[in-house]
């Protein structure tokens, strides 16, 4: 395991495996962690198939906390985000991969680099792995992920595409 690893809520896992994208996390980041509350989420819904890319990808590690108790300290989140936050901490992590508002606001406050889905899509295409990202935002949108408008405009400016790119 990387002496500072890379750790992921359910949202931006979930949202890359709706477009078929969760190969994007090992060509940026190598291993990817999940806590024991985020793998529950995660095959909480379309079980076999996600328990089938589990299987098939070693590289997304489930890690129990050392400390479970320290996720309590996370105040309105739920059990994943609180314990994506905790593992952190404990493992001093290099980056978190979260969505939610209010669990990248407790990242902040604590230091903690993160992004978020469509920053792992910005990433990929810095990096080669993808040529534009707005067709995997628009198949992000058709699949139920709220993004919000101005979010998805940045994003765009970002990567130097337009809405019709």
């Amino acid at each position: 395991m990387q002496a500072k690893p890379v750790i992921s809520n359910n949202t931006p896992l979930a949202a890359l495996w709706s477009i078929g994208q969760v190969s994007l996390l090992r060509a940026l980041y190598g291993e990817i962690l999940i806590p024991q509350a985020v793998y529950y989420e995660f095959l909480a819904v379309e079980q076999p198939k996600r328990q089938e890319l589990l299987l098939s990808s070693p590289w997304i590690i489930p890690v129990a906390l050392e400390h479970p108790r320290r996720a309590l300290a996370f105040n309105g989140l739920d059990a994943g985000e609180a314990e994506v936050l905790a593992l952190a901490e404990e493992l001093d992590a290099r980056l978190l991969i979260v969505d939610e508002r209010k669990a990248r606001q407790y990242a902040k406050r604590l230091g903690m680099p993160f992004t978020g889905t469509l920053g792992v899509l910005l990433a990929a295409k810095t990096g080669g792995h993808i040529t534009a990202i707005f067709p995997y935002v628009h198949a992000l949108l058709r699949n139920g992920l709220y993004l919000a408008p101005e979010i998805i405009i940045k994003a765009l400016e970002l990567a130097g595409e337009s809405k019709g790119a």
